[in-house]
Order: C-alpha cells, then structure tokens, then sequence
C-alpha cells in the first residue's frame, strides 16, 4: 500500500510510517471527493439549456431591485429576447458609468449591496478598471479552480500529487482599501481564499509573495522552492518559463529533475502550445497539464479529460456558476445589430465573442474573448483570441488561434523552439508589397530562416482563405520574420510596466505599437 513512496513497510520508522499512512488517507481522500464532485457536475452537463435558464431566472430575479435593473425594466424581462432588446452588450466602457457609482461607495447598483471586492486590471482606454466581486461570484471562482483539479483526479486516478508542495504564480495579495471596499489583482485577491488543507502545501511564502517587483519576486520563489517536493506547478505560461529558466540556470539541471515528483502543470490566460516544446526541454519530460480560462469577470471554463496530450477538445464551459452566456458570431460583431445567440443555439468551429451577464453584476457584458465550440455534447471551448487583438489591415481578419496553429505546424518535426512571438501588419514598407511581419524570440533558431518563414506562411494559407488570397493577388508579400534577442519581450513588458502577474503579451495587433519597440 505504501511501496508508492519509495519504502515498503518493514522499512519505515514509526515516524516515517505515520507520515506515509497520512499522506495515503490524504491521496484516498482526495479521490473519493473527486468522485462526488464529478457526479454533481453531470447533472447540470446533462442539461446544459435548463440549467442556463435557471441561471438567467436567478439572475434578474436577484438583480431586479438595484439600478440597472430598475433602468432596464428587469421586472417585466420574461424571456431571453425581452432581455436582448432591453440590455445592449456593453463593454467596460459601456458600463463604467455604473461601476463608477460602486467605487465610490453606492450599494445596490449593479448587483444588490455592495461587492466583497474590486479586482483592479489596466489595459482601457480610460486607465484602470474595476471589476466587481461580489459575495455570491466569489466562490465560484474558487470551486471552478478546485473542481478542474478534482476532475482531473476523477479522470486519471492519480492524487499523490496533493501530498506534495505546489505553486501558484501570482500576483500580490496584498490588498487595497476604497470606500469600504478592499481591491487589488485577481489572483491576489484568491490568494486569500485557498483552503485550509493546502495552506501547508502551498509556496511561496507570503513575504515572498508580496514582493511587487517580478524578476525579484521570481528570484526569490526560486531560492524558496529549489531545495523543496515541488509536485504542482501553475501559471501563464510566459511567466512560468521565467521561473523554470532560472532554476535550470541555478541547478544546471532541467526542471524534471530538481523536482522529480512535479508531474502537473496548470496553466491559464494563454495558449501553451507554442510553448510546449520549450517547456518539455526546460523540464526535460512529459508532465500533464490543465487548462484553465480564468479572468477577472468569471472562471468561464477549465479542461475536463485528455491531461497528458494536446488539448485539441477544449475546456468544459461552466454553465451553472452564475454566470449566463451570450454568443454572436465575430464575422457579425461590428454590424449595427448582430444576433445573441444562447447556448442551445451555437455550432461546432464558429467563431463567437463571448458575452456575460454574472451575479457580480456585469450585464450583456463583452469581455473582448473570442471563443470557438469544439464540442456541444458536452458544451466544450477553446479561446480563439481577442477580438481587439487581430490583424485585418487587408480584410484578412488573421486571428491569434490562427498565427499560432501556423507557429505549431511549421515547428513540427524540426528542432525549432520559440520562447515568444507576436506580429504586426507591414503596411509601408520600404520596398516591395506590404506584409505581415513575425517578431520571434527564439530557444533555437531555424537553420534557414526563410524556409521557415515560408513553411508559417504556408500554414497560414490554409488557416485563412482571405490571407491566401491576398498573397495570390499579389496584394501581400509571404510574411517576413525579425528575430527578437533573448528577453526581449521581457524587455518590452517592462517598459509598459506589465511585466508578471496575470500580464500576457498580445499574440498579434492591428498596428504598430509592440512592432516599434524592436526597430
């Protein structure tokens, strides 16, 4: 029963013994909870339209008192297309005048009293938002990260993992306090929350944790953690790759090795395909890994089987966690009055821009994610992009899920590994047809790089039938590849001041801005 860890009974002190019947009952334990949690998910996954309905009901129901409700006659709401005509999608922007009222101190506006806290983000074009997060959202972000773990363990069997130390990349839990109400970052904010029976299992340490500053921060944890039973690792992946680097510097040895029972690896906010290769040289094995897709508005989704291969099937999207989506296709977004498609109504491989209505009060909310469905029994997702992130300076309309399939194919069966990339249209070049510029920060280099330049655009060319055309037409030259030094988007992250955290690199633009950095 105990051979697991390494000793068989007749060899185990009484003490050693004590520790190993502990962490079997906690291994034992785990599972059976596994279980029980996966039965009450199939409930709402078996009736995922029912279960959207009760949500939306809930919602107005609870919402019908505060002002937005008031001033989208939420009381006479009876169905989703009443719903519709009354409450316009909105973006932050959209909304901001009524979240402006919440900060500074007015109860019952959006939702009714007033939210636990704000998770404080950068990125509009008024400067910060605040997103609420009220008493009833909060624990379902906590349920749906701990629900992700649990179903992997339902899946696999696998639990020893949970006797092990693990780390959770984040941002600073050290909070804030405005009009009453505390804010700060997200994954700060859930620092707060991790349960009891993992507080002795998690790192870093909260000093550790409250240092502002990421490379020193990342120091730190690796002086932490080297020498420690690391069996769960988790974080975007950009970040992630920064601690493992270092610690493969300070050990000269991979990561797989200085953590020999580190077999989980839990990532959100990006896709980790471009960067698995890297990865798996950096830990110098296969490890298993889940997605999650994690924001500051709601926990949206997590995978939910397939943990030791490519994620090709997507994330179970959360249908019963307070939280009622909206679909409208992105090749209809920018019309006057696009539909709003409901759950029961979407189709496999469409591209869709994600709209929320949540019970931390955001309404016909876009939340600027593009998703695709890449099954509907059950109703599973993949993250398509950013539908402010996309090159279209042509018509081409190039999104991230596409420039990295074209990364992933061009890299196969090659040695090529890249650390990072991102890319920008060439609209006046100094000479020749305009193209599309790739800015690649690479582990190793491509032996010639314009063969693989033109293996990515090949890709790209059955990826999109508008940018094929548009290199038939002779409207566009193949894409041209600028190679970025080691660090350099580090580099670049810095100087926007976004470097860590829950900070993530756009996968392309419509302009200019990232590509004029790297003259």
């Amino acid at each position: 029963m105990f051979s697991n860890y390494g000793k068989t009974v007749s060899q185990l002190t009484p003490l050693n013994l004590s520790i190993s019947i502990k962490m079997a009952i906690k291994a034992f334990a785990a599972k059976l909870f596994a279980k029980r949690i996966h039965t009450k998910t199939q409930k709402w996954v078996t009736n995922p339209v029912g279960t959207q309905q009760k949500v939306f009901e809930a919602l107005l129901r609870e919402a019908a008192q505060t002002e937005f409700g008031k001033d989208h006659d939420f009381s006479n709401i009876k169905t989703f297309a009443d719903f519709a005509k009354k409450v316009p999608v909105r973006d932050y922007e959209g909304l901001k005048s009524y979240v402006d009222r919440v900060v500074k101190g007015e109860a019952n506006v959006l939702w009714k009293g007033k939210p636990l806290y704000f998770a404080k983000t950068s990125g509009t074009t008024s400067g910060a938002k605040y997103i609420p997060l009220t008493a009833e959202s909060m624990p379902f972000h906590i349920e749906a990260a701990r629900n992700a773990i649990l179903g992997y363990i339902y899946q696999t069997g696998k639990a020893d993992f949970v006797t092990g130390k693990m780390i959770f990349l984040q941002g600073s839990p050290l909070l804030e306090e405005q009009n009453g109400i505390k804010l700060g970052r997200l994954s700060g904010i859930v620092a707060h929350f991790v349960p009891k029976y993992l507080q002795k299992n998690r790192m870093p340490s909260l000093e550790t944790n409250c240092i502002e500053d990421w490379e020193t921060k990342v120091n730190a944890i690796v002086a932490e953690t080297i020498n420690e039973n690391m069996s769960v690792i988790s974080g975007i992946p950009s970040w992630v790759q920064m601690y493992f680097e270092k610690l493969k510097e300070k050990a000269n040895k991979p990561v797989g090795e200085i953590f020999k029972n580190f077999n989980l690896f839990i990532y959100g906010g990006v896709n980790y395909e471009p960067y698995r290769a890297k990865f798996e040289n950096l830990i110098g094995r296969k490890v298993d890994s889940i997605e999650l897709f994690p924001a500051s508005e709601g926990f949206f989704a997590y995978q939910s089987h397939n943990f030791n291969i490519v994620n090709k099937e997507g994330m179970l999207l959360l249908l019963n966690s307070g939280i009622f989506y909206e679909f409208i296709k992105t090749t209809e977004f920018f019309d006057g009055n696009p539909r709003r498609y409901t759950i029961g109504e979407v189709e496999l491989g469409v591209n869709y821009v994600l709209i929320i209505s949540t019970n931390a009060g955001l309404w016909g909310y876009n939340i600027g994610d593009t998703i695709q469905f890449t099954s509907l029994k059950p109703y599973r997702i993949i993250v398509s992009g950013r539908i402010k992130h996309y090159i279209s300076a042509f018509g081409e309309h190039v999104i991230g899920k596409e420039v990295e399939a074209a990364m992933q194919e061009a890299m196969q069966e090659t040695d090529v590994r890249v650390n990072e990339f991102t890319v920008a249209p060439q609209i006046n070049p100094d000479s020749g047809l305009p193209y599309h510029e790739w800015f690649i920060e690479f582990e190793n280099e491509p032996d010639n790089l314009e063969d693989f330049a033109l293996r990515i655009d090949n890709a790209m060319r059955k990826q999109n039938a508008y940018y094929d055309d548009l290199i038939v037409g002779n409207v566009l030259r193949t894409l041209v590849i600028k190679k970025v030094v080691k660090n350099g988007f580090q580099e670049y992250m810095k100087s926007i001041g976004k470097l860590g955290g829950q900070n993530k690199l756009p996968r392309l633009s419509n302009d200019r801005n990232i590509a004029d950095f790297f003259k």
